[in-house]
């Protein structure tokens, strides 16, 4: 037995150690999320309730490769008739959904305009470019998340052979939780018919924009050429989103959603929960508008502490870089989890209750009280 320790003792190497303790700490990390109770990174982060689940478990499936799923067929159907398209296509990702429209709209060599902050452009890898040699002409967005008509007409390249053809104009909507105005998507849509381009409007965010406007989805969208939704969001399903257009453009969407591999099997159980959404948490995001306005003008008291203009579910607010990194840590001792940086985001959803925004706003409170800021 005693000549059996030293053994032991040298397979227990300190590499091992070491492997062992990284565990423990990535467990600790990993159990200390899971307790925290507020969590304001992002309107994705939402868990589907009982009720959402019992609608998943009860939903009817089929091959939707063999575009056999009667739920999938049954979302898609009420999705394109909410939106006043002809048709409708479920797709796995936001991400996929746009660079499938873009793809649809653009063939190689052409390009689309975009706002700089835009989710197609900022955010999505350069799919567009990468995967379908599609040139994104960025723009300078405008303060209310629009893009200066006379930007969009300047940048319009003529017929000629030097310049990719400009085939395409990319909007958000909400964009940073902004709401594009009415009359701004109707200039634009004047815009673009002049010259002869379509619309595709990025609406991972569009049943905000809807509810904040107090107008249908089929009203806000009106004479865009395609529109995604993501229903993973402020709806707070487990995943996907919607690909909204006319008959031919989904067609060619379908073709291009198989090459990027999204094409799913019996995936009405993810149908079901979008399905559960549209009927129970599209008005309720009214509800996340409020919290978020509460948050804003809690932090707002703060000396300090600037805080933009809120109008849905989105607050920024800007912070010191030295509070950064103390900040995020006394907050998540606080159980408050937040992408800390100098210019903050924080997501009121159907997951955070007006109570955990008043407790956030002490929690920042006292932080910045005990460094004699508040």
């Amino acid at each position: 037995m005693q000549a059996a320790l030293p053994l032991i003792l040298y397979t227990f190497s300190l590499d091992s150690f070491l492997s062992f303790l990284n565990k423990i700490t990535s467990f600790a990390i990993v159990l200390k999320a899971s307790m925290s109770t507020i969590d304001l990174r992002s309107d994705t982060v939402t868990k589907p309730g009982p009720a959402m689940r019992a609608a998943m478990l009860d939903a009817p499936v089929g091959d939707d490769v063999y575009d056999q799923d009667p739920t999938v067929h049954r979302l898609q159907h009420v999705m394109a008739e909410q939106f006043g398209f002809e048709a409708a296509l479920f797709f796995p990702t936001g991400t996929q959904s746009n660079l499938a429209a873009l793809l649809a709209h653009c063939q190689r060599g052409e390009e689309y305009i975009v706002g700089q902050e835009a989710h197609t452009y900022k955010y999505e890898g350069g799919g567009a470019a990468v995967l379908g040699s599609i040139q994104p002409q960025p723009l300078l967005n405008q303060a209310d998340g629009s893009i200066a008509l006379q930007d969009i007409e300047a940048a319009i390249k003529p017929d000629d052979i030097h310049f990719a053809r400009t085939r395409l104009i990319a909007l958000e909507n909400t964009i940073g939780g902004r709401v594009l105005p009415m009359s701004y998507l109707s200039e634009v849509r004047q815009l673009a018919a002049k010259h002869g381009l379509s619309v595709h409007l990025d609406g991972a965010r569009v049943f905000n924009a809807a509810v904040k406007l107090g107008l249908p989805p089929a009203e806000v969208c009106r004479g865009l050429d395609s529109v995604s939704v993501c229903l993973s969001k402020g709806l707070g399903t487990p995943a996907g989103s919607v690909l909204c257009g006319s008959s031919a453009l989904i067609k060619d969407a379908k073709r291009w959603r198989k090459m990027l591999g999204g094409g799913m099997r019996q995936v009405g159980i993810l149908a079901a929960a979008g399905l559960y959404a549209l009927e129970h948490h599209v008005q309720r995001l009214a509800e996340d508008h409020q919290n978020a306005s509460l948050l804003a003008a809690g932090l707002a008291e703060i000396d300090g502490l600037p805080v933009e203009p809120v109008q849905t579910n989105i607050v920024y607010v800007h912070i010191d870089a030295a509070d950064v990194v103390p900040l995020a840590s006394y907050l998540a001792g606080r159980g408050i989890v937040a992408s800390i940086s100098k210019r903050t985001r924080l997501v009121t959803h159907l997951d955070v209750s007006a109570a955990q925004v008043r407790e956030t706003v002490q929690a920042f409170k006292d932080y910045f009280s005990s460094r004699g800021q508040a």
